[in-house]
């Protein structure tokens, strides 16, 4: 039987390699590409926050690309319905049934593009589907591809003509990460080579999608001990506990934490956990799931506020040693 020692020394060549096709395409991005990639390996899903233009539609196709996986693209508007994202049956009149025709949900990943500016039907409607990887349209249930992963973008700054992300819809997320503008010395490359074609290009495939589903099923062998384990449960007990927040993390937030943490080990060539794994990806998993006090007030509290409010928690929390 394969050590799981030897499982990791076979496959951390391969995932830095993943790491630095991606990370060509999007220069200068290291901590967005890592926690894309944790969620990925993860079987969750990413919400990227900001603004347009600086790189999420080329880190989609990049990770695509480098998977050897099948892209879509949804550019969500408030007139977009759940059969278009879900499929929808249609009529045949030579066999006199109705046949589902699959719609663009049905693709390894999935950019839903402004995903805040569809209606909160639409926005329900792709709850089965990135919770039990599954579509159900007319009574009869379809399984997605596997692997099938969302990256849904949204701009913090406009807020005309959109429909905010429930609680419910946001916890589907593992991770909600922002780019940022590229350092001046990419920004520069970038100016002087034009389009960002030619790099996702030049991108080359490092897995097939079956042995991205082998590398997801090692993320699952990851061990997590009990001291990891009491620590996770201290942090989710401290958001809840907190006076600032009126909404902590749920079990639910726990368990894509713990996720994330063996998700990131793998990806750091370790077959355990440790305690700066599920530190340093408290904020990016818990932050977009908790409520500030003053939210439930009828004040809308920024991203920072809230990524503060859980940094501020886990820092008060004991590091297991």
């Amino acid at each position: 039987m394969t050590s799981a020692l030897s499982i990791a020394r076979e496959t951390t060549p391969v995932l830095q390699e993943l790491r630095s096709a991606v990370e060509q395409a999007l220069e200068g991005k290291p901590e967005a590409v890592e926690l894309a990639l944790i969620a990925l390996l993860g079987r969750g899903h990413v919400l990227i926050e900001d603004v347009p233009g600086v790189g999420k539609t080329t880190l989609a196709r990049a990770l695509a690309k480098a998977v050897g996986g099948e892209l879509r693209r949804v550019q969500f508007t408030s007139d977009l319905l759940p059969s278009d994202v879900l499929g929808v049956s249609v009529f045949d009149q030579r066999t006199g049934q109705f046949v589902f025709r699959q719609g663009p949900i049905f693709a390894n990943i999935l950019l839903a593009d402004e995903i805040n500016r569809a209606s909160p039907r639409t926005q329900s409607a792709m709850l089965e589907a990135m919770n039990e990887g599954q579509v159900s349209v007319d009574g009869v249930t379809t399984p997605l591809p596997d692997p099938f992963f969302v990256l849904a973008t949204q701009n913090p700054q406009d807020f005309a003509g959109t429909f905010p992300l429930p609680e419910s819809q946001l916890d589907r997320f593992m991770v909600r990460i922002r780019l940022g503008y590229p350092p001046p010395h990419v920004e520069m490359r970038l100016l002087l080579q034009g389009g960002d074609g030619d790099r996702i290009k030049s991108v080359p495939q490092v897995l097939e999608p079956s042995a991205l589903v082998a590398l997801q099923r090692e993320v699952d062998r990851v061990e997590l001990d009990a001291s990891l384990a009491t620590y996770l449960q201290a942090v989710l007990s401290a958001t809840r506990a907190s006076p600032t927040l009126s909404l902590g993390a749920s079990p639910r937030a726990g368990m894509n934490l713990a996720r994330a943490a063996r998700s990131r080990a793998v990806l750091h060539g370790r077959t355990y956990c440790i305690a700066d794994d599920i530190h340093d990806l408290a904020v990016p998993v818990l932050a977009h799931r908790i409520r500030l006090a003053a939210h439930a007030e009828g004040y809308m509290p920024s991203r920072d506020e809230c990524e503060n409010a859980v940094r501020d928690i886990v820092a008060r929390v004991p590091v297991p040693l």
